[in-house]
């Protein structure tokens, strides 16, 4: 009966431990998620955009074609650093007004 008792004593420590570790893996992620909820909303809000998943990935496309035509305009490359800029300023133009 000492050795069922021992194990079973075992077994509570392990779940306590595991639950311990869950729920706060939990509460640092769910942090983690309204801290970046909340940094969403509030450059949703500055940009005038809707704060969706589209949103912010439209906005990151056109913030790496700025990029490109910035790296295009660094080579000299003018013709296509214009393109990429015409295109970013599109998008994000679209996006924003």
């Amino acid at each position: 009966m000492q050795v069922e008792g021992f194990f079973e004593w075992l077994g509570q420590a392990f779940g306590s431990v595991i639950r311990f570790i869950v729920e706060s893996l939990s509460g640092f992620f769910g942090l983690f998620g309204d801290a970046l909820g909340g940094f969403i909303n509030g450059m949703s809000k500055a940009l005038g955009i809707a704060p969706s998943l589209l949103g912010t990935l439209v906005l990151i496309v056109g913030l790496l074609l700025l990029y490109a035509a910035v790296r295009a305009f660094l080579r000299r490359s003018i013709i296509v650093g214009l393109i990429w800029l015409f295109f970013g300023l599109w998008l994000l133009g679209g996006l924003i007004s």
